[in-house]
């Protein structure tokens, strides 16, 4: 027989072997669109990783910190089933869609992730790392170093990856969305210019993106954001993205209204007020 996993919230069973996840990944990404598709490729995407208490996992610490990338194996705890195909977001030439076991999709038979994080520190049971790709919440189930000695083969052939048609772009900014940028910064929780980077740097004009809006007699775009929205300039020929302005994506009547679904009109009504 197959072993076949399914996951509980706290424990994956395979057959009759439990797996108990070691700790819990924390950061910024709470939505699947904030995390980078590859940790490696955008810094400045910080987490920490928290191990559980009463394991002696600060034994089991011993000696990592001289290692400057970690593989995480976690699980995918926010996505339900699996795709035998997946597009990816830079598809290679003439196809539109790879087999799941040839692409990094996270909708897979087994629920299972892997990431090659940078290891910033260890302080007791906590690992802070950059350059990561998962979600906040995420139950992490191992932690082994990179041994570059072992795990690197940069001559390695990269199949259908060789063939993806690099659809890369520029993203320059004005001093008004500077402005109201470097604001929301400094009185809000939100990382918009990160995500603006991640959706917008590879394959900015991939249709399955739902939150992308393109004019494209004027050559103009509109980014969502959770409840903002990122406006955008765009050049085909120089592969330049200019950001123009960031504004609130609610309506006045939707501000006045006393419903606040996500507990964010405090901030919106103070941006508002601040720019208008």
């Amino acid at each position: 027989m197959i072993p076949y996993i399914f996951a509980a919230p706290s424990i994956i069973y395979i057959s009759a072997v439990q797996i108990c996840p070691i700790g819990t990944f924390y950061g910024d990404a709470v939505y699947k669109y904030d995390a980078p598709r590859q940790g490696r490729l955008f810094a400045g995407h910080p987490g920490r990783i928290v191990l559980n208490p009463g394991m002696n996992f600060e034994t089991a610490l011993r000696d990592l910190d001289g290692f400057e990338r970690l593989w995480v194996i976690f699980q995918f705890h926010e996505n339900a089933g699996w795709r035998p195909t997946t597009r990816p977001p830079v598809p290679p030439k003439g196809k539109d869609r790879v087999g799941t076991f040839a692409s990094r999709s996270p909708y897979r038979p087994n629920p299972i992730g892997l990431s090659c994080v940078r290891l910033l520190k260890v302080e007791g049971l906590t690992l802070y790392v950059d350059e990561a790709d998962l979600l906040n919440g995420t139950p992490v189930l191992d932690i082994k170093p990179y041994i570059p000695m072992a795990d690197a083969f940069p001559d390695a052939k990269a199949g259908w990856v060789e063939d993806q048609e690099r659809d890369l772009w520029n993203i320059e900014t004005t001093p008004d969305f500077d402005e109201r940028i470097q604001w929301l910064r400094e009185n809000s929780p939100f990382d918009i210019l990160s995500f603006v980077e991640i959706q917008l740097t590879r394959g900015p004009f991939d249709d399955t993106r739902r939150r992308l809006e393109i004019d494209e007699t004027a050559k103009t775009g509109v980014l969502a954001y959770r409840t903002f929205r990122v406006d955008f300039s765009y050049d085909e020929l120089s592969r330049k993205i200019v950001l123009t302005s960031l504004r609130s994506g609610y309506t006045p009547e939707e501000l006045y209204s006393p419903e606040d679904k996500y507990g964010d009109k405090k901030i919106h009504n103070e941006f508002i007020e601040k720019f208008r």
